[in-house]
């Protein structure tokens, strides 16, 4: 199974008030194991950089200046969610958190190039998940992350592979499959569930009872009426 846990950064809250994303990150998983796959890009919004955005993901217009705009990048990003690491055709299963707010960006800029909607059948919404595993808990990025003990160290601002890569942790840990230690990382074939150690030789113990141990055992016997030892 293959998912691809996903982030973007925007110059503002809606698309049709103008706004556009600047940058998407993403990580792969199959069978809820990252793979090592990831997706980064930055874009250029072809429009300037409100503060208030600014303020939350640190991208600058002047960073974002010679950077591709997005009908440059949308072949490579839909092929990474399309296709595997060997380029077949793998279509993913997208995890997002706050899903509504990126599909509303993501679908828009491809509508505006004439590629089809991603249907929101093959999204997971990681919000949904941990507003129903914790309702009433707050459910924000940060908070699940203090929740299952997911370093959020380097997180000074939002970055859309950064983030992704917290909630490819978080996800983990909503539906049951982060263990504490576990080093995920996709199996080479081989058996890696324990140490090899060479078996030491033991010679056989003696069990056969003392002579004081069966004088013992017959002065019990002499107590009970009609042992079964003794028939």
């Amino acid at each position: 199974m293959r998912e691809i846990v996903l982030d973007t950064e925007t110059t503002g809250l809606d698309p049709f008030d103008g706004h556009r994303v600047v940058e998407i990150g993403a990580v792969e998983l199959v069978n809820h194991i990252p793979t090592g796959r990831t997706y980064q890009e930055y874009i250029n919004p072809e429009r300037d950089m409100p503060a208030e955005a600014e303020k939350v993901h640190g991208i600058t217009e002047a960073f974002l200046m010679d950077k591709p705009v997005f009908a440059t990048i949308a072949d490579g990003f839909l092929a990474f969610l399309e296709q595997d690491a060997h380029g077949e055709a793998s279509a993913a299963q997208l995890v997002i958190h706050n899903a509504s707010f990126d599909m509303k960006f993501l679908n828009f800029e491809l509508g505006k190039l004439g590629h089809e909607a991603i249907s929101n059948d093959r999204v997971i919404d990681s919000l949904a998940l941990a507003r129903q595993r914790f309702p009433g808990a707050p459910a924000n990025l940060d908070a699940l992350c203090r929740r299952f003990d997911v370093d959020i160290s380097a997180r000074t601002k939002h970055g859309a592979l950064l983030d992704s890569e917290l909630l490819a942790e978080v996800y983990l840990g909503l539906i049951g499959g982060r263990q504490p230690g576990l080093d995920l990382a996709v199996s080479d074939g081989r058996n890696r569930t324990g140490v090899k150690k060479d078996r030491v030789r033991r010679e056989p113990r003696h069990h056969a009872p003392t002579a004081d141990e069966m004088e013992a055992h017959e002065a019990f016997l002499q107590q009970l009426k009609d042992p079964i030892w003794s028939r």
